[in-house]
């Protein structure tokens, strides 16, 4: 069974916006593994609250990556 996991900020995309993500993503799997995997694959979406998470021990937050802070 394929399986996604994205990892997104918490308020960063709309409901449109996480359809879209989990129709490409199995659309690429059932590209690339056939597509007998398009009815197994599954794709998680989570939302991480802001300021959750970091890189190179330095906490982001949505402002940062956004580039407004």
């Amino acid at each position: 069974m394929p399986f996604a996991h994205f990892k997104v900020p918490a308020g960063t995309l709309g409901a449109d916006d996480k359809r879209k993500l989990v129709e490409r993503t199995t659309d690429l799997y059932a590209e690339i593994y056939g597509e007998r995997a398009r009815a197994t694959t599954v794709v998680l979406v989570d939302e991480v609250p802001d300021g959750g998470w970091g890189v190179a021990g330095d906490i982001l937050t949505a402002a940062m990556l956004n580039g407004t802070a």
